[in-house]
């Protein structure tokens, strides 16, 4: 590796070797490491030994992470400026003697309590920095001083209307202008390669990481470099300058549909951004008003700034730093991992955590173990019985790099054997489980997963043990995997029927196809109509009812991509041979004439999975839940077979309860209508059992049954308020005309209002243009028992006898209410009015008693 690097750098690049140096591992006595002496006698080949530098283990020990693959590295760094002999700055960080490459001898695992053990396969890893070796080659001081990045700069200055980049780097950059300049060019190639290449900025996982690039260019584009003043989006206009830039090397970038597709995207994320945009830089300058210079910003506030106003932390920091204050990262990164505990979502169905990865396997390997043959797997009754499957215990594992002999009673571990008829999970479809037996013990599985073809069956050892060597049987729950059948087929019946209905390319993004559901995620730029989801449930329906064989057939991969009609998932990578799966169409029929038009007439797909043998056993299909789960990408939810029925059945039941409702006109009558269409809305259970949903056409109905009380309920309520308003006022001036011909010193009077605050300040002031000289409290039930409002107001003359604030306190408290204000108004409710009665009279009494 490394003479292979020397000859492209030196010989073919022609690099001066007199301005490189190589660094290598000097070791690490506290870690029982000792210097990579290889690397440094073969870099002396080329090299003299005063260029040839020792380095710890900051600088040529490379790893990952707190665990996993490490090893000693060694590494080529070029002197930029040459003509000189400076040792002393390599692995300074100084831009003019830059690292070029790198390479990693992968010989260790990092443990996690530390512990460096060695591999059983060991690798080279090599790294070379595309743009830095650019930089080198076209003798310029920076990767953004190389052509790549010359005309993405220029649009950004044409777009944004903003000066030139002029290469300011740290100090000299104190704005931060040409900071944003970098962070703009590189963001907008990243998400134009990315989303290409079928990623969308959304909630999780790499979607979330291609989020938060999009509104970190966003937030310095606008910040830094003054795009966007009308607040328009701007970001999605520099896509033609990275295809431009790299069509040609990545044709893919040019290919039609695609740069449409990017844009639009990115618009829409930032459309999206610019909603919580302001509102996130208000809250910063609120949170930071209150701090000097030198003081700490604290970490919540910034957790809260990323996690509800998608603010990047690192523009956080620059804000900050633009106002003298630091920021709490150790608290901003402990909020983050509580945000991230709390809104974690895994996409399984609770599989126990044990599989094998690169290392596992070369262990296996080692010990000469064959992949499994789990050809079985196919061998079943797709309405729910299959044979068991005679096998042997291969090896025991436990974790880790942990292989043992034997396994007693409660060991939670993972069974390899020679041949399985399990499925494991792949390809969207679940794993199976069930039991595995041997002479002296039982296993349940509870997962199964796949790694290099090695199906490890994980779970627990239920009674007696398991030993390696010994013979066993494997036995599926078949039931399980027949819901699971219907739920895969019905997958592709979906697939088939969107294609259908919404008349373009809708690019299969994903599914998970579990015993009680299935979800499939697609490609589509807007949510479906209530009328289109329809459509596709019928012509699903159609195909369940047609009674269509199911036909599964091994084929070339070259034979099977000429299949006319063939749906595949985008970026997939399949096998050579690949399983055609067709519904209604025999497969052999189809590669003797596969351009043939009448096979877009059928659902044919690539697919490895377990399905049922004809489309009649999914019984029946329904749609429960049709959303955005990304820029661009949409996802179904839907059920088969009994819990599709159940859904169908619950979707009657509800609708012939509610449809009543529409008869309703009275205020009480129509409010517990609404509270009972909410819960029927909030309805959604899990479990195997599922059913438990109801249809989307009957959410959707819900939804407008709901929309039309409420309606209704508005304009009753209006109406009564009207007709509220209407008699408070009548009853405050006839009060207020009896009081002035008995001359009594104080008003108490209950009010028809409603409990309205404003019909009762209306009311107090019609009161008062008649008799302005007398305190007067009011108080009015919402209905009868309920919630209540009162108000009090006295003449600020009379207010040192009676304290508005102290009458309507002591008043409410009579129904375990409570009031605020001044002397002179106050105000005050209860949330029961029971005692209503009581309560005026002790209001009457303190009046009389204070005014004396």
């Amino acid at each position: 590796a490394i003479s292979m690097a020397w000859e492209l750098l030196t010989e073919v690049y022609k690099i001066d070797k007199d301005r490189l140096y190589a660094t290598y591992f000097g070791g690490c006595k506290a870690q029982g490491l000792e210097p990579d002496l290889e690397a440094k006698k073969i870099w002396l080949k080329y090299l003299p030994e005063n260029r040839v530098l020792p380095f710890g283990m900051k600088d040529n020990f490379w790893e990952m992470g707190a665990t996993g693959p490490c090893g000693p590295c060694t590494e080529i760094h070029y002197d930029r400026i040459g003509n000189r002999f400076v040792p002393e700055r390599v692995n300074a960080d100084l831009p003019d003697l830059v690292e070029i490459w790198n390479l990693v001898f992968i010989q260790f695992n990092r443990e996690p309590d530390s512990s460096l053990r060695l591999l059983p396969a060991k690798s080279v890893d090599t790294g070379m920095g595309f743009e830095r070796l650019t930089s080198v080659l076209q003798d310029v001081d920076s990767n953004y001083d190389t052509d790549v990045f010359k005309g993405i700069f220029d649009a950004i200055q044409e777009i944004c209307q903003c000066s030139e980049y002029k290469r300011r780097v740290g100090k000299d950059d104190p704005d931060f202008f040409d900071m944003a300049y970098r962070v703009v060019a590189d963001h907008i190639r990243t998400l134009t390669f990315a989303i290409t290449d079928g990623a969308a900025p959304g909630p999780q996982g790499r979607d979330y990481v291609l989020r938060r690039v999009c509104r970190r260019a966003v937030v310095y584009g606008r910040e830094k470099l003054g795009a966007g003043k009308d607040k328009q989006p701007f970001l999605y206009k520099l896509v033609p300058a990275v295809v431009q830039g790299f069509g040609d090397a990545f044709p893919e970038l040019k290919k039609e549909g695609n740069f449409e597709k990017v844009q639009k995207i990115i618009k829409d994320e930032e459309i999206l951004f610019n909603k919580t945009l302001q509102n996130g830089i208000k809250t910063f300058k609120k949170a930071a008003s209150n701090l000097k210079e030198g003081d700490t910003l604290n970490g919540a506030i910034c957790a809260n700034l990323l996690t509800t106003y998608g603010f990047p932390i690192d523009l956080t920091t620059l804000m900050a730093e633009e106002k003298g204050i630091l920021i709490d990262e150790d608290g901003f990164k402990q909020a983050m991992k509580v945000h991230s505990e709390v809104s974690k979502k895994t996409s399984d169905s609770g599989g126990m955590k044990l599989k094998l990865e690169a290392e596992q396997v070369a262990i296996i390997k080692q010990k000469n173990i064959a992949v499994t043959d789990d050809s079985a797997k196919y061998e079943w009754t797709s309405t729910g019985s299959g044979p068991k499957c005679k096998a042997s215990v291969k090896a025991i594992y436990l974790g880790k790099a942990d292989f043992e002999e034997k396994a007693g009673t409660g060991t939670t571990c993972g069974l390899l054997l020679d041949s399985t008829n399990f499925y494991a999970e792949q390809g969207g479809q679940i794993y199976d489980v069930g039991t595995i037996t041997t002479p002296s013990g039982v296993f349940t599985v509870e997962d199964c997963q796949v790694a290099a073809g090695y199906v490890l069956h994980i779970g627990k050892v239920t009674s007696g043990s398991m030993s390696v060597g010994q013979a066993c049987e494997a036995t599926v729950d078949y039931a399980r995997r027949s819901l699971i059948a219907k739920n895969h087929t019905a997958t592709h019946l979906l697939n088939f029927a969107l294609r259908e209905v919404l008349k373009k390319d809708v690019d299969q993004k994903g599914s998970l196809v579990q015993p009680n559901r299935f979800r499939f995620d697609f490609s589509s730029d807007k949510g479906m109509k209530v009328k289109q989801i329809a459509t596709v449930e019928g012509l699903v329906a159609k195909q369940v009812e047609s009674k269509y064989e199911v036909y599964r057939r091994p084929t070339q991969l070259d034979d099977a991509k000429k299949i006319n009609g063939l749906r595949a998932v985008f970026g997939e990578k399949y096998p050579d041979p690949v399983t055609v799966v067709s519904v209604g169409a025999d497969v052999e029929q189809i590669l003797k004439e596969p351009d043939s038009n009448k096979w877009t007439n059928f659902s044919i797909e690539f697919c490895g999975g377990t399905h049922v043998k004809n489309s009649k056993e999914i019984e029946n299909f329904v749609i429960v839940s049709e959303s955005s789960i990304a820029a661009g990408i949409r996802r179904i939810e839907a059920l088969t077979g009994p819990a599709a029925s159940k859904s169908l059945k619950l979707g009657k039941e509800v609708k012939s309860t509610v449809e009543s409702f529409g008869k309703y006109n009275d205020m009480v009558k129509i409010t517990e209508a609404v509270s009972i269409i909410d819960e029927k809305l909030a309805k959604k259970k899990g479990g195997d059992e599922g059913g438990e949903e109801l249809p989307y056409d009957v959410r959707d109905w819900l939804q407008q049954q709901r929309e039309m009380l409420m309606a209704k309920r508005k304009k009753l309520h209006k109406a009564g308020g009207d007709q509220a308003k209407g008699a408070s006022l009548d009853a405050a001036k006839q009060l207020a005309e009896e009081i002035n011909k008995s001359e009594s010193k104080f008003a108490v009077a209950k009010l028809d209002a409603q409990g309205n605050v404003s019909i009762m300040n209306a009311a107090i002031t019609a009161f008062q243009k008649i008799s302005p000289g007398v305190p007067f409290m009011c108080l009015s039930e919402v209905k009868a028992g309920g919630k209540m409002a009162a108000i009090a107001v006295v003449p600020k003359e009379l207010a040192t006898k009676l304290s508005a604030k102290v009458w309507l306190s002591e008043t409410l408290k009579q129904c375990g209410g409570k009031g605020g204000g001044r002397d002179f108004r106050a105000q005050g409710a209860s949330k029961d009015s029971t005692n209503i009665a009581a309560a005026i009279e002790f209001a009457r009494k303190m009046a009389q008693e204070s005014l004396k």
